[in-house]
Order: structure tokens, then sequence, then C-alpha cells
């Protein structure tokens, strides 16, 4: 399936569960893809998930590995500061997806805001109850189960790639514990 061929992404912030699972999917739609982690055990692990289409490498590493000519479409970052150092890569009318639970509503509109001058559309996925590798017992939401990783992944990319008239939006993934 070549859904994302052409496309270059940077996945950064979390080398397990959800950004992990985004580098799978991007990868299997033929993109090229750049993700981060950070001890040497979870790039090893990474690598091995991901085969050659990705390349993976240290969080300090990342624009000396996107070198002078930048150009990436998709940008997949924890948090806003983490997306930052990203922007001057990211090509016009590309894509940022926020991927933790963390960044507000205000903090998404506002860094959208910023970005529409170059056509760049800003959202954020906010996942709740998604299962731990670890495991361990956490109170269902309303679907009466726990979510994983790759339901949040599809989320992200659907905002990255399909949602293209949506900016600082900020969906909930989280089995309808937002919305009792």
């Amino acid at each position: 399936m070549a859904r994302y061929a052409g496309r270059r992404a940077v996945v950064v912030g979390q080398a397990t569960g959800i950004g992990l699972a985004i580098a799978k999917r991007l990868v299997e739609g033929g993109a090229e893809v750049l993700l981060t982690a950070r001890t040497a055990q979870e790039r090893h692990h990474a690598g091995v998930e991901l085969g050659s289409a990705a390349r993976v490498v240290a969080p300090d590493a990342v624009e000396a590995a996107l070198g002078p000519v930048g150009g990436i479409d998709l940008v997949f970052a924890d948090a806003v500061p983490t997306a930052r150092p990203l922007l001057p890569y990211l090509v016009d009318h590309g894509a940022v997806v926020l991927t933790a639970p963390a960044p507000t509503p205000a903090s998404v509109r506002a860094l959208a805001a910023e970005l529409i001058a170059r056509g760049i559309r800003v959202n954020a996925v906010a996942p709740s109850c998604i299962e731990a590798p670890a495991g361990g017992a956490a109170p269902l939401p309303p679907l009466g189960r726990l979510g994983s990783a790759e339901e949040v992944a599809r989320a992200a990319l659907f905002l990255a790639t399909d949602a293209t008239f949506t900016t600082g939006a900020r969906l909930p993934v989280d089995g309808g514990l937002g919305h009792p």
C-alpha cells in the first residue's frame, strides 16, 4: 500500500507505544520516516520493528539526520516544545500532530494560528485510557475497554493526512471518557 508514498515524516517524543505505532503505519504506507528514541535499547527495538524504511536516531540527532535540505511533510510530536525546532524543516502545506494528552486546546490553536500563513495544519490527539505495555489496572471508559496505541495512531494519521480542512483541533481518543 502506497498511501503515504513520497511523504517524509518525523516522529519525535515517543519511540514506544503511540509514536512507534504511527511510524509503523507510515512505513507500511510507503513514507520515509525518521523516529527518535531516547535509549540505545529503544533505538534497536524500533529499528527491528520498522526495518530499513525508517531511520531511528537519538533526540539530539534529529536536525543532523534531516540535513540542510529538510523538506519534511509531517511532524508527529508529543508536545509543542518538541515540535518547535522542526518547524523550519516543515514544508508549506504540511501538518503537525501533537500526540500526548498534555497540549491544551489553547496551545494547539495558538500554534495553528502561528503557522496558518504557511498553510501548515496543526492538530492534536488527546489519548486517555490507552493500554500501557506494562499493563496495570485502570478504570475503563464508557466503551468498556482500554484503547490501543494503534487506535491513537489511526486518529493522528487521519488528522495529518485526511482532515485537510481541520486545524487547531484537539481530538479526544479516550473511549468516551471525556463525554459521559
